[in-house]
């Protein structure tokens, strides 16, 4: 990873191949499926999106302080997948860099290393109430009253039925491919929130049609997009929508129960549930023409396959706690075509969703927070290191940015972002990406045998 004019350059970042990688692939493409058995809403051409290439890198005990977890080299390596590629089934490329990258979850007691796919996927949802009786003869147990379908106040079918109609699914139509993920209202004047590896395939020229739940159709227009962040906010010709309100990820903690709806796989309207398995997983997926994600992501147990992409993953009181974006993949099941959910799924919060959004909506791009370094891909030591020869025209320090106003010079190793130790550059650039601009960071430096601590507050990065 590099900061290239005072911004990480994503393309700089080491790219193994094989055993021990990690791939990351967005789930809102994916090649041609078979329709669905029963399903009135088969999926269109080129099915939903594939998981893109993700990287994964060590694994992190369930915590909501950043990066405290496995120490270097303790954790297996894997690979990673978008839930939701986009058009073109174009995987990100990615790979993992010492001690694990970004991320790595382990399988059968760390015995299997899996790959995140990134994704959304969509669904058709149902229910079967049946009668019982008593083996002894003394009656029928109680059962819903026949034709009612009300249910308790925050149960998971009172949740499905009061966010359904705020869940759309989007179905894009590319240059060479066409896919579908899935999105939900964020305003009622029409604004939709997405990933960017969803629609991202239409932004020369594509067309996006977006499927509400009733069954009636919309076309729709980028209003902005942001590769870095993932996400992308699209709008209809529509208003008084169904508005689906944005929750504190901030507060959520492990353990906490969750529901998932999307399009997985194409099927509309698809309700699934599970818990908050871990968070603060540093998840970098690649994109198409070298895009990469950063996501300081939260992982979940609830079923997420290709198309779920861009859907909501919802609180136990219907707010929106994350975007769905990856699940795991087995190494060598390939990068996302064919492939579902194994129970790890991850989410963009819902803090970075509002933020970006916010900024997509008024100015059609997001601001990313830098601190002006070039970091030395080839470094394998502890923490990361700072470049020490220019590259591509750009000093290995910005001049005037936070770390040259800092005092921090090539070949300086960081150690420590607020307190948490470095293991992989991937994992930096993510736990920087998760603030905002303006924020002030503490940073551990070393330089030759003495170590200090240095503050600096975030810049936006400049094209």
């Amino acid at each position: 990873m590099t900061e290239d004019q005072g911004r990480p350059d994503e393309r700089e970042q080491p790219q193994p191949e094989g055993a021990g990688s990690t791939q990351a692939v967005d789930l809102g493409h994916t090649r041609p499926l078979p329709p669905p058995s029963g399903s009135s809403y088969p999926p269109p051409s080129g099915g939903p999106f594939p998981p893109t290439p993700l990287q994964a890198g060590p694994a992190a005990a369930p915590t909501s302080d950043l990066w405290a977890g496995a120490a270097p080299g303790t954790a297996p390596e894997g690979q990673a997948t978008h839930a939701s590629p986009p058009a073109g089934d174009s995987p990100h490329r990615g790979g993992v860099t010492r001690r694990g990258a970004a991320l790595v979850a382990a399988v059968v007691g760390g015995a299997l290393a899996v790959a995140l796919v990134a994704g959304l996927l969509g669904g058709l949802a149902g229910a079967l109430v049946t009668s019982r009786s008593t083996s002894g003869g003394t009656g029928p147990l109680p059962v819903p009253v026949p034709g009612s379908t009300s249910r308790a106040a925050g149960s998971i079918a009172d949740i499905a039925a009061r966010a359904l109609p705020s869940v759309v699914t989007i179905k894009v139509q590319g240059a060479d491919a066409t896919g579908t993920g899935s999105g939900f209202v964020l305003k009622p004047e029409g604004y939709i929130l997405t990933n960017n590896h969803v629609v991202a395939g239409a932004a020369q020229g594509g067309d996006i049609t977006v499927e509400f739940s009733n069954g009636t159709h919309e076309t729709a227009r980028i209003v902005g997009r942001d590769a870095s962040y993932d996400l992308a906010v699209i709008k209809v010709g529509r208003t008084g929508l169904p508005v689906l309100p944005l929750g504190a990820s901030s507060s959520v903690v492990v353990g906490d129960p969750v529901v998932a709806v999307g399009a997985p796989l194409g099927l509309d309207s698809t309700v699934t549930s599970g818990i908050v398995s871990a968070l603060n997983r540093p998840v970098t997926p690649g994109g198409e023409a070298g895009d990469q994600s950063f996501i300081d992501a939260i992982q979940t147990d609830a079923a997420i396959n290709p198309g779920n992409s861009g859907g909501p993953l919802l609180d136990m009181s219907g707010r929106v706690i994350g975007v769905n974006s990856a699940i795991a993949q087995v190494p060598g099941s390939g990068s996302g075509n064919g492939s579902g959910n194994i129970g790890v799924g991850f989410a963009i919060p819902s803090d970075q969703a509002r933020k970006t959004a916010d900024q997509l909506i008024a100015t059609g791009k997001a601001s990313h927070p830098v601190i002006g370094v070039m970091l030395d891909t080839t470094y394998e030591g502890e923490g990361v290191r700072i470049a020490t020869a220019a590259r591509g025209g750009n000093d290995p320090v910005t001049k005037g940015g936070p770390a040259d106003k800092a005092g921090l010079q090539p070949g300086d190793v960081i150690l420590e972002l607020d307190g948490k130790a470095i293991l992989s550059a991937d994992q930096f650039i993510v736990g920087l990406r998760a603030r905002s601009v303006g924020d002030t960071v503490e940073l551990t430096v070393r330089r030759g045998g003495s170590e200090r601590t240095v503050r600096m507050t975030l810049q936006a990065a400049t094209d």
